[in-house]
């Protein structure tokens, strides 16, 4: 095996994490030793550094050429890798392809060949019939939640993308769900696999029940979100209009909180997140579509307002608290005529929702959209500077950045706002005059 051309002590580093955990070693090692690995594991246990340590061994940083694509069901997870694999600090470049934005975007970024493209399967296959990708040197393939793609309808899709890439000598497919059939186009019928799920969504998880009074939950929903208090929540529900119908109400009854799903465009889908993220709101209603792929660190409740269709809903919704070595709480709400789904028995006990609550404290912070990002040459250093000097703010007041291409957020503290905001509307960020405002 040859020595590789990156430091594995410094993608540690960069990640804040002493070593790799059992998975990722043995993923390492089964894709020194095979060419086909089938990797399940739960979600949240860190499968994207398990399979990209892999794809890097499989790349000559010294040839010129896409050598490993990576496809994944969502533009959120195909975001979240991007980010990831950046991190790394390797120096290969790295681009992202999705729906949502514009084609001609990723067009630019493709006329320099990135080393590793990760992508949705549509817009991969558009890329691919356009020549905008050119698929002879890609060697390596990782599908990513392979059975949420399938579940999605993208199988057709893959099988193009997948059969335009002649020069294929490595698969990783990787999913946190044991039960799939694998499509003969993949031609995985030698693949060792790894099966890390335990059948158990986390041991630092606790799942409660607590009862609604009234057959439209929405008042009893709003209680125990009071009565948790302040903490970071997530709130599932199975349909769309539900999503917008409960957020609506939870703000008119005085809790701060943002919506996701779908059907939103994609700077709705980001600003969304990045409140959550950042402290904004602590609450984020949303469908199932949040239940995989996406980086929310410290969520200290998820609660079913809708129980899940299924017990595999059920866990991947779950998986989005008591990650790694965090704690969290799992709680289904009960309507007056909802039985106890046959999947759960290991309820801890039942939460009582009280008849009278206080409002929480809103939330200290406050996000800014910045109409400028990695496209106009601004990073997070230039926003700090031009917020201290610009809009007189200390280090403390200003919360997590996000850089975007074309737009970054930036969390502000409340209490400061309304001094800071004329301060810097009219400024430049690196001799660019850029729209600042509060993100809607």
């Amino acid at each position: 095996m040859s020595t590789p051309f990156y430091s594995l002590e410094s993608i540690l580093a960069a990640f804040k994490i002493k070593s790799l955990n059992p998975m990722q070693e043995a993923s390492l090692a089964a894709n020194h030793e095979h060419e086909n690995i089938i990797l399940l594991s739960a979600t949240g246990s860190g499968k994207t550094l398990a399979y990209l340590l892999p794809v890097l061994d499989q790349i000559d940083p010294d040839k010129k050429g896409t050598q490993a694509l990576i496809i994944a069901p969502s533009r959120e997870l195909a975001l979240q890798i991007e980010d990831v694999a950046k991190k790394m600090g390797t120096g290969l470049k790295v681009t992202a392809c999705y729906g949502g934005h514009k084609r001609e975007i990723e067009e630019n970024n493709l006329l320099e060949a990135p080393a590793i493209i990760v992508g949705t399967p549509g817009r991969l296959g558009d890329h691919i019939r356009r020549e905008n990708i050119k698929t002879e040197t890609i060697h390596t393939l990782v599908l990513d939640e392979f059975d949420k793609s399938v579940e999605f309808g993208f199988e057709e899709e893959m099988s193009f993308v997948v059969g335009s890439l002649p020069s294929l000598k490595k698969r990783i497919l990787v999913s946190a769900t044991e039960a799939m059939e694998l499509p003969r186009f993949l031609k995985m019928q030698q693949a060792t696999t790894l099966n890390f799920l335990t059948g158990e969504s986390s041991g630092a998880l606790e799942i409660k029940l607590a009862r609604a009074t009234e057959a439209d939950k929405l008042d009893s929903l709003f209680r125990l979100i009071c009565h948790l208090g302040n903490r970071s929540t997530i709130v599932f529900l199975n349909h769309r209009d539900a999503v917008q119908r409960t957020s609506e109400y939870l703000k008119d009854k005085g809790l701060v909180n943002v919506f996701y799903h779908g059907a939103l465009e994609q700077p709705e889908r980001d600003a969304a997140l990045c409140k959550f993220r950042n402290g904004t709101s602590n609450i984020l209603v949303t469908t199932d579509l949040a239940a995989r792929g996406l980086d929310i660190p410290h969520i200290r409740y998820i609660i079913h307002y809708h129980l899940p269709l299924s017990e595999e809903s059920f866990i991947h919704r779950n998986g989005r608290t008591a990650r790694m070595e965090a704690s969290g709480t799992a709680i289904l709400l009960m309507g007056p005529s909802e039985d106890i789904p046959d999947y759960i028995d290991t309820a801890s006990g039942w939460v009582d929702i009280p008849d009278t609550v206080q409002v929480p404290d809103k939330p200290q912070w406050v996000t800014l959209h910045i109409a400028g990002g990695k496209k106009n040459k601004i990073n997070k250093i230039d926003i700090v500077g031009f917020l201290t000097q610009q809009g007189e703010l200390k280090k403390e007041d200003i919360g997590l950045i996000e850089v975007k291409d074309f737009f970054s957020f930036v969390a502000i503290r409340k209490s400061k706002m309304s001094r800071t905001l004329p301060l810097i509307e009219k400024q430049k960020i690196k001799g660019q005059r850029v729209k600042i405002e509060i993100a809607k």
